[in-house]
């Protein structure tokens, strides 16, 4: 049986509403928020047919465990992460517009969150991550993802260095992005095949195996002092790279 999750915050619930009322079970509203402000999701609510209780403040702070939720939250059966075997099968359907893109060592839940909706605007086919020294879609991921942690497929794999290889064997050209000699700016690749876009953690970037097993390495390039950007920026960057190319 599917586990059942508290989500919290405006956008992220009423995303949830809109794209998968049939995961909800309950909504809840506080009862001395301005009824504005929740209206859109209690409409949504009754149009789906889901209850909707109204709580006192601190009932609302013990469901959340003391999360900030806007005076709104929901109870749901979240989308699970996928497997290995999974991510192979969905290489039988590689085509030119393929786009997956792969995080490793992302450990801050608001990072993760925030790369899952940017590959969702991006029409991402999968977001990678290993299931060791990563987080994973934890209710403080989903919240920020508002919705993407729902809708973009995520794929958690105990060898990434083993995941890359599958890739490449479905002909998936493997771009990483890195501060090296190796690497030249990211306008000069050809995003038009299909392609894993691959973006390194918070602090240290690629690990070694995975930047030596990329097809290529890129980078972003800087005007100011400041040398990389946080990666869920870069990330939507260079998610929208491959996008502008692919529509030109």
């Amino acid at each position: 049986m599917a586990k059942i999750e508290i989500l919290s915050g405006f956008h992220a619930c009423l995303a949830l509403i809109e794209r998968y009322p049939e995961r909800i079970l309950e909504v809840f509203i506080q009862q001395d928020k301005s009824s504005d402000r929740a209206a859109p999701i209690v409409a949504l609510a009754k149009q789906h047919s889901l209850p909707v209780q109204e709580i006192s403040r601190k009932k609302l702070d013990d469901k959340t465990e003391g999360a900030s939720h806007q005076g709104i939250c929901l109870r749901y059966r979240p989308q699970q992460a996928e497997t290995e075997n999974a991510l192979i099968s969905s290489l039988e359907d590689v085509s030119q517009s393929t786009l997956f893109l792969i995080l490793d060592s992302i450990t801050d839940p608001h990072n993760l969150g925030a790369c899952l909706r940017s590959a969702d605007a991006a029409g991402v086919d999968g977001v990678i991550i290993a299931k060791d020294k990563s987080v994973g879609l934890t209710p403080a991921v989903r919240k920020v993802a508002c919705g993407a942690a729902e809708s973009v497929p995520f794929y958690q794999v105990t060898n990434l260095a083993r995941c890359l290889g599958y890739l490449k064997d479905a002909g998936v050209f493997v771009v990483g992005t890195a501060l090296s000699d190796k690497a030249h700016v990211i306008y000069q690749s050809n995003f038009k095949a299909p392609t894993a876009l691959v973006m390194g953690a918070e602090d240290k970037g690629l690990r070694r195996l995975t930047a030596e097993l990329c097809d290529e390495l890129v980078y972003l390039p800087m005007s100011g002092s400041v040398q990389s950007l946080n990666v869920s920026v870069a990330t939507g960057v260079c998610l929208f790279e491959v996008v502008r190319q692919r529509q030109v």
